[in-house]
């Protein structure tokens, strides 16, 4: 006699999602520029991603992990960088904020991660690899050999705050090579038509090295705060110049009047009412 079998009773649970795993492992930022570095970041290259996305379709996190693996607990399966990038994704699911980013659901690696060393990098590039123990005991793999080898992620930047010194790191063929800067010292990111590079200048009140984008010709990309005042300053120089050549033109205008020109010709002389004229012939 054959025993009929529910096929449902052979699956595996599903992976969780987002919503079902832990966004924080507890942990907190180790200093006070962690989060303006990241918000610096994100601000500047907005204009970029909104000419690569029109249709809004990408993510960015910050200090949000990646999950890359099951675990028990889960968030020792996941890796937070503290900004990274994600294009062709939406930016909320199901209409819900990103809780982090779970790679066996989406399948799209980051183009490009960033860590900021407290320390000296050490943990940043460290390329341990995930392996057991003849006792079942897990290794913890490194950051390092999780973005090359698991999540492969194209572009790694370790960032030391204290130093800032900063190193690029590009996929090839499945393992990172370390690029060198340009003549202009910044790292280039085709992909985005950008230069990543270290800048010095205060930003929320610290002055001091900060990580910042600019473009392919090697000019800055702005935050919010410098755009506006870079406008600001645009429309105070139109101000000026309005002014100085308004002046220059009442100044012309008693002398083309003693040369003989009636009010009708200087007005039209110098692209002038004929009020204007008459009122600056009253008055001298």
């Amino acid at each position: 006699m054959t025993q009929s079998i529910n096929p449902n009773a052979l699956l595996p649970p599903p992976f969780p999602d987002h919503t079902q795993l832990p966004e924080s492992d507890g942990t907190f930022v180790k200093n006070f520029q962690e989060h303006p570095q990241s918000l610096i970041l994100t601000d500047s290259i907005g204009p970029i991603f909104q000419q690569l996305h029109p249709d809004g379709q990408y993510a960015i996190g910050q200090d949000c992990g990646i999950y890359w693996r099951e675990t028990d607990p889960p968030e020792k399966g996941a890796e937070a960088p503290d900004w990274f990038y994600v294009p062709n994704v939406p930016p909320k699911l199901d209409g819900q904020i990103r809780r982090s980013y779970v790679l066996w659901r989406e399948f799209i690696s980051p183009l490009i991660a960033l860590e900021f060393a407290s320390g000296n990098g050490d943990e940043e590039r460290d390329q341990t690899p995930l392996s057991r123990s003849t006792s079942g005991e897990v290794t913890k793999p490194g950051k390092f050999w999780v973005y090359e080898r698991i999540i492969a992620i194209p572009y790694y930047g370790i960032y030391e705050i204290n130093t800032g010194k900063l190193e690029v790191y590009r996929l090839v063929d499945g393992l990172y090579q370390q690029l060198m800067p340009n003549g202009r010292g910044r790292y280039p990111i085709p992909r985005l038509g950008v230069e990543l590079g270290v800048w010095q200048g205060s930003y929320q009140n610290q002055t001091q090295l900060w990580l910042r984008w600019w473009d392919e010709h090697g000019n800055l990309l702005l935050i919010g705060d410098e755009r506006a005042e870079q406008e600001r300053q645009r429309a105070e120089q139109e101000r000026q110049r309005a002014q100085s050549v308004q002046q220059a033109q009442t100044d012309a205008i008693p002398r083309l009047l003693a040369m003989g020109l009636s009010v009708g010709q200087v007005a039209e002389a110098l692209s002038l009412s004929v009020e204007v004229v008459r009122e600056v012939q009253t008055r001298g």
